[in-house]
């Protein structure tokens, strides 16, 4: 009988840096009793939910985007802009609004969680300028110890490879000219 472990295929997620004057980014250190990267420096996100594929939303995320995003399945490019913006809410209590604007977003880069892991996400990124969120910076819980992080201040901090990689992805897309060309990571490498 074979016991090889079954592979776990990797969940639809999405997290989102808000951006304050193109220099700090909003992140917050994940508590110890979560499953998936406890005691981390991490950005708002989390898991696209079967809801976010038809909620409501005051302006869809722009067309370069949904383009990208689209690639596979056009719901899923809704719910990835709807959960970045429900999870941003959730964890810091800052709004996009209700429903929320997602128009104001850009699609960064994706990292999938290496093959071999116990719990895995397909992780699309999404960059947003923090003058469009409203609302008073008070986390759930879920993320604790809320702040601004200068982007060079964060890199020299002891954290997790993928976020080191998506703030390094962040530096060269403030440096890029349009168009921009998303990265995906994939065991670990930029493709």
């Amino acid at each position: 009988m074979d016991e090889t472990p079954k592979p776990v295929e990797p969940r639809p997620a999405a997290s989102l840096l808000l951006l304050r004057e193109r220099a700090h980014v909003l992140m917050g250190m994940r508590g110890a009793g979560h499953r998936f990267m406890p005691n981390r420096l991490v950005f708002p996100g989390g898991a696209v939910d079967a809801a976010d594929r038809t909620a409501p939303v005051a302006r869809p995320l722009p067309e370069a985007a949904l383009a990208v995003l689209a690639d596979e399945d056009a719901g899923l490019a809704h719910a990835i802009g709807v959960a970045a913006a429900r999870e941003l809410e959730e964890e810091t209590g800052l709004s996009l609004g209700v429903p929320p604007d997602l128009s104001g977003m850009t699609y960064l880069c994706r990292a999938i969680t290496p093959a071999g892991q116990p719990r895995r996400f397909d992780a699309r990124f999404l960059v947003v300028d923090a003058a469009v969120a409203t609302g008073t910076l008070a986390g759930s819980g879920e993320l604790e110890d809320l702040r601004w992080y200068a982007i060079e201040e964060a890199l020299v901090l002891d954290i997790a490879h993928a976020t080191r990689s998506v703030l390094t992805q962040l530096r060269r897309w403030m440096e890029a000219p349009e168009p921009w060309d998303v990265p995906v990571m994939r065991e670990r490498r930029w493709s």
